[in-house]
């Protein structure tokens, strides 16, 4: 079987971009996790590289022969990378703490504005603690 080719970039998971930048990517089962753009090939290939020992690939997988030890790879890497689980989670908890910044502007604008509806609905739930105990 012929060797596997290496990409333009040089790297294992490191792809160039049209714009000048290089993607980093690993393959873990079926799942494909993004690592990000990063401004060289070499950082991207780091990337790659820590993540692939968090997997516990081969060295013989990994782009750098030079790093010995998991904490040595992870203080040559970039920030830690984000699967796009992760990413849809993290947009999604975005949108919700909008919705919940936008409710409570509307709720103070709602009692600034009809302060008689704020004091019923205060007395209503006054009242209701009050039967509890009765």
């Amino acid at each position: 079987m012929p060797p596997r080719r290496r990409p333009a970039s040089g790297y294992h998971g490191v792809r160039a971009r049209p714009s000048g930048r290089f993607d980093a990517e690993i393959r873990s089962g079926d799942e494909r996790i993004r690592l990000g753009t990063f401004d060289t090939a070499h950082e991207a290939a780091r990337a790659y590289d820590a993540v692939a020992w968090q997997l516990g690939r081969s060295r013989r997988s990994m782009n750098f022969h030079d790093v010995w030890t998991r904490e040595q790879t992870e203080m040559l890497a970039p920030p830690p990378a984000i699967t796009r689980e992760q990413q849809r989670r993290q947009r999604e908890m975005e949108q919700r703490l909008l919705i919940a910044e936008r409710d409570e502007a509307l709720r103070l604008e709602w009692a600034r504005r009809f302060p008689e509806d704020v004091a019923a609905t205060e007395a209503f739930y006054a009242q209701k603690e009050e039967e509890k105990f009765v």
